[in-house]
């Protein structure tokens, strides 16, 4: 199992390397590429002072290095540790534009404050050069989806351009700004994936050397991409985080918003008409910031709508806390925005324009990427769709009818093993397909009269089980419905005929393991039962045995690649009371995010 459950594939002529990797380029920078925080999944690059890039070798980099490089520019100055918070501590219905503070004004156009004013970001677009390398992605119609919502929806297709994602503008904007004597050194980049890809193409373009740091458990498309265009890929760390922590600080640079912000830009070029909202993806918080600095200065009744998954809300939580947070946990399905930290300017310029975020779920991204797959043949990836779900979401919950709205398709670098995943839950998302367990009386008859209470609706998976200590079978079924009531009506009918019936659509557990689960219940004494979020490398498991094992015994392991950085993992332990607190102290040492689930429905019914 550890040779293929949780291993990566082979990486030829990638390297996998200690921290200590490229010390002497990464801590002597110059010039930061992205619009992310300390402690965040980010995208920065360096442009290294000191040797070229191709002098650089782990086996140099020694203390002395590091502090003979240091630069002194991110010295002087200690960051103030931020509020840590959870992400359900701001939890709202899907569709409603939350996660909005007390205005504040933007800039001013003296530059008074440090940063850049709307008018002067908006300056510096129209002289941008990002289409040395970019093209003015199209405005797409999207006359299914328009007629389904009621609205005359728009989509913005930054997933056509060459590196499949938005982020080539701002990476190249900034760096085509670098002198001769700057490029010459080389750039260094660490980045989750699309970001990687800007600055690797925008390195070839102006013909610079180009070092991309991602972790271990990148998804072998992005890094090979990355790889293709020339660039060095370098392998570092468990996560995005541990892939960062070679820099002191992170400096936002104004080039990179003004970069994204040509999207916006282009939007009001090709709009003919008004236009109610543009909905935007939020990981940083770089497009949205670089689209609502130009958008509200020439279109200011325009609403700029951020969108971001529930399990990864920085910008709607710091919004309305009113300072920038670090999330405690963050989720990784949509990775191209599962960050725990927005950028600082990008806060600031959110906080002024943006009109507030709305959240959207795992379902729902699936259904959007099976919407533009519909729509255009074309696949995104979660982050990519996640502007698409936040639209229909906010049209549904305001009953939004013949209004334009524009949604941007910011990505299309896709796992492909996560497919499997999108596919089992687009229905799910859309809410046409409803996933319930079902209690039996095990006598003659009683299945049939089961299959009779279902009626015409559709069984799209169907399980059934016997549990011979209670004389009672259970069934796990997934139904086709077009409507709530449909499905309400069916449940009725199941209640009246005294089967229990639980509606488990919206349970994770549920849907992510106990589907795959289904041999019935075992009553294991002092089971604990944990969901463990291992990351996808060689090694991660063997790891979590050492912590626990022999010391506890495992009662229960349910592992599903699911194409995402980190491996999702139901775990059965025997735990007796008097352990917990061991246990827990075990749990923290590993470093795994994990979460109990014995309250859990689905558990106590089907487990």
């Amino acid at each position: 199992m550890e040779s293929s459950a949780f291993s990566r594939p082979t990486r030829a002529q990638v390297e996998v390397v200690h921290p200590k990797i490229c010390h002497r380029a990464l801590l002597r920078p110059t010039l930061v590429v992205g619009c992310r925080a300390r402690n965040s999944r980010v995208a920065f690059c360096y442009n290294a002072s000191a040797a070229p890039l191709a002098a650089v070798s782990p086996s140099e980099a020694t203390q002395e290095d590091v502090a003979s490089f240091s630069s002194p520019s991110l010295s002087h100055t200690v960051a103030m540790p931020l509020k840590s918070v959870s992400t359900d501590s701001l939890q709202y219905e899907s569709g409603y534009l939350g996660g909005i503070s007390e205005k504040t004004a933007p800039p001013a156009e003296d530059g008074g404050s440090g940063m850049p004013s709307p008018m002067e970001y908006l300056t510096s677009m129209l002289s941008s050069r990002v289409y040395d390398v970019a093209v003015e992605s199209p405005l797409h119609y999207a006359p299914k989806l328009s007629k389904r919502l009621g609205v005359d929806l728009w989509l913005k297709r930054e997933d056509l351009q060459p590196v499949f994602s938005f982020k080539l503008r701002g990476a190249y904007n900034m760096m085509a700004k670098l002198t001769k004597e700057q490029l010459n050194r080389g750039v260094v980049c660490s980045s989750a994936g699309n970001h990687a890809q800007g600055v690797a193409l925008s390195a070839q373009k102006l013909g610079c050397d180009a070092v991309i740091v991602m972790p271990v458990t990148t998804p072998e498309i992005k890094w090979r991409s990355v790889q293709g265009l020339g660039a060095k890929v370098v392998l570092k760390g468990d996560s995005y985080d541990e892939a960062q922590l070679f820099a002191k600080k992170i400096v936002e640079n104004d080039d990179i918003i003004v970069g994204q912000g040509t999207v916006g830009l282009e939007i009001v070029r090709q709009n003919r008409g008004p236009i109610h909202a543009i909905f935007v993806p939020v990981g940083g918080g770089g497009l949205i910031a670089g689209i609502a600095a130009y958008i509200k200065c020439v279109c200011p009744e325009v609403k700029v709508i951020g969108v971001e998954p529930f399990d990864a809300n920085a910008m709607a939580l710091s919004l309305y806390h009113g300072e920038r947070i670090m999330l405690e946990q963050v989720g990784g399905f949509a990775d191209g925005v599962a960050v725990k930290v927005v950028g600082e300017e990008t806060f600031c310029l959110c906080r002024s324009l943006v009109d507030g975020v709305v959240l959207v779920s795992r379902d729902a991204i699936c259904a959007s990427i099976k919407d533009m797959f519909e729509e255009k043949r074309s696949i995104l990836e979660p982050a990519g769709a996640l502007s698409l779900a936040g639209a229909e979401a906010y049209c549904r919950y305001y009953g939004l009818k013949g209004e334009k709205v524009v949604a941007i398709t910011s990505g299309a670098n896709m796992n492909f093993d996560r497919l499997r995943l999108v596919t089992e839950l687009a229905d799910v998302g859309r809410k046409c397909e409803a996933v319930l367990a079902t209690s039996l009386v095990e006598e003659p008859g009683s299945f049939k009269h089961f299959c009779e209470l279902v009626g015409q609706i559709n069984i799209t998976e169907f399980k059934y089980r016997y549990n011979s200590s209670k004389e009672q079978a259970l069934v796990l079924y997934s139904v086709g419905v077009h409507t709530d009531s449909e499905l309400e009506v069916m449940i009725k009918r199941m209640e009246n005929a005294r089967l229990k019936t639980i509606n488990l659509t919206n349970n994770d557990l549920a849907k992510d393991h106990l589907r795959h689960l289904m041999g019935g219940r075992s009553n294991v004494k002092d089971e604990l039962l944990c969901r463990f979020i291992f990351p996808e490398r060689p090694g991660a498991l063997m790891m979590f045995l050492n912590a626990f094992s022999p010391r506890w015994n495992i009662t229960l392991f349910h592992y599903r690649s699911q194409g995402e950085t980190g491996a999702n993992v139901l775990v059965g332990l025997q735990v007796p009371t008097q352990d917990m607190a061991e246990f827990r102290s075990c749990a923290n040492r590993l470093g795994y995010e994990y979460a109990f689930e014995m309250s859990n429905e689905a558990y106590r019914l089907l487990m």
